[in-house]
């Protein structure tokens, strides 16, 4: 029988105390509910000043190019296609380090969430996987970057090859889902969904422990670089926990530029888009200011390829990432989670990305030359840079604030009317 005590009911041994369920609540409301985009994206863009404060920009393509590079030389292409020998070790490569740290901080905020687990697509999206990384790589190539590199982060950097890639995206992402739509009303094949692999109970229980465990090893590796004196891994100490800090919070707030240009067209839903635009809005000016007094040069993250490479890149790159079902990094954050389907389309999106990029440098599609401005310019475009454009910074921030309001006007109008939706 229970006992009372002053007319209220002893709940027995088995009551958690009540300052633990607080704890237990706070760390559910902050590692296991989801985030806001709008809060994911304030916070990526925190992370991103702090690496142009440092002369760094972020990056994603570039790095799996690199892992591409590496494959090709194990199986014996690296030759055929004009690859050095000797190549940058992935931990030392710095974008190649951000996509490494970027996975591992997604995949310890799925550990810290118990969100982790080994999801099976059907087997035809290994296949739209497959075709999806190549249009991504190849997309990629031509337009310098993807949409980290080609787009958000040239953004950020006044470019307006950013807003020729953009203006591809959306064009490819219209593309994109009418073919896959066709694909869904005419195959039949391999659409059934395998089950989701069931984790071991004694396993999902740990998950916060493996998560925690994740980022002491993490701190550690960064500090050891930080504090080694040698300048070459003192940057990356800074690249380690970037790295990190983005994937963590990609993850816990489902940040994804593939969805930003995706949805509205396919649900008319514009939150992610909005966010995206958002986190543009604050860092353009921001950054102008860093570019203003000479804390990094703002060429470092514009691709020379204004406007037909970024405009043609952008439009194969939309395709891709529909097919794929994400971009670069949305793609890496999701394989942390154990999305097999996106592993496919990375694998395939370095492949395809090293061997596209060879290729164009071997035919002189992507060879540089400097101009006598000494800006980088390629047969797909030049570096084009608003500032110089438009003869100063007041002109280049109003033509960004321009295009940020004509998108912001375009997907609220689509959200209310839903005129622009493909379904």
């Amino acid at each position: 029988m229970t006992s009372t005590i002053d007319g209220e009911a002893d709940t027995g041994p088995q009551s958690a105390p009540a300052w633990l369920a607080g704890f237990k609540a706070d760390y559910e409301a902050v590692f296991v509910e989801g985030w806001s985009p709008y809060l994911g994206i304030i916070l990526v863009l925190l992370v991103i000043l702090g690496l142009m404060i440092s002369g760094l920009f972020w990056g994603v393509f570039g790095g799996l190019r690199l892992w591409g590079d590496w494959f090709n030389n194990a199986i014996g292409l690296g030759s055929i296609l004009g690859l050095p020998e000797r190549l940058q070790g992935p931990l030392l490569h710095r974008i190649s380090l951000l996509d490494i740290t970027l996975l591992l901080g997604a995949f310890c905020a799925a550990l810290l969430s118990r969100q982790f687990r080994v999801s099976r697509p059907p087997k035809l999206e290994y296949i739209w996987a497959a075709l999806g990384g190549c249009f991504m790589g190849l997309g990629a190539t031509i337009a310098g970057g993807c949409t980290t590199g080609g787009f958000f982060t040239p953004a950020l950097h006044s470019s307006a090859g950013a807003w020729a890639m953009w203006a591809g995206l959306l064009l490819g992402a219209a593309i994109g889902l009418k073919l896959l739509l066709w694909t869904l009303e005419h195959i039949q094949w391999g659409m059934q969904a395998p089950p989701t692999l069931a984790m071991p109970p004694a396993l999902v229980s740990i998950y916060p422990w493996l998560g925690l465990g994740l980022v002491i090893a993490v701190l550690a590796w960064a500090a050891n670089w930080y504090y080694s004196g040698d300048a070459a891994l003192v940057i990356r100490g800074v690249v380690i926990l970037s790295g990190f800090a983005i994937g963590f919070v990609m993850q816990r707030s489902r940040l994804c530029f593939a969805r930003a240009f995706r949805e509205p067209f396919m649900t008319a839903e514009g939150e992610m888009t909005k966010a995206v635009m958002l986190g543009l809005a604050i860092g353009i000016p921001i950054a102008a200011l860093l570019f203003k007094g000479k804390v990094i040069d703002p060429y470092i993250a514009i691709p020379p390829r204004f406007w037909l490479g970024s405009l043609l890149g952008g439009t194969v790159f939309g395709i891709g990432m529909v097919f794929a079902g994400g971009c670069a990094s949305g793609s890496l954050w999701r394989m942390a989670e154990g999305h097999v389907k996106l592993w496919v389309a990375v694998f395939f999106f370095a492949w395809s990305g090293s061997i596209a990029s060879a290729l164009a440098h071997q035919t002189g599609l992507t060879a540089s030359e400097m101009t006598l401005d000494e800006i980088e310019a390629t047969r797909l475009g030049y570096q084009a840079y608003f500032p110089v454009m438009l003869d100063g910074w007041g002109w280049a921030l109003l033509a960004s604030a321009a295009l940020l309001l004509v998108w912001y006007a375009l997907v609220r109008y689509n959200e209310s009317t839903e005129k622009f939706t493909l379904l």
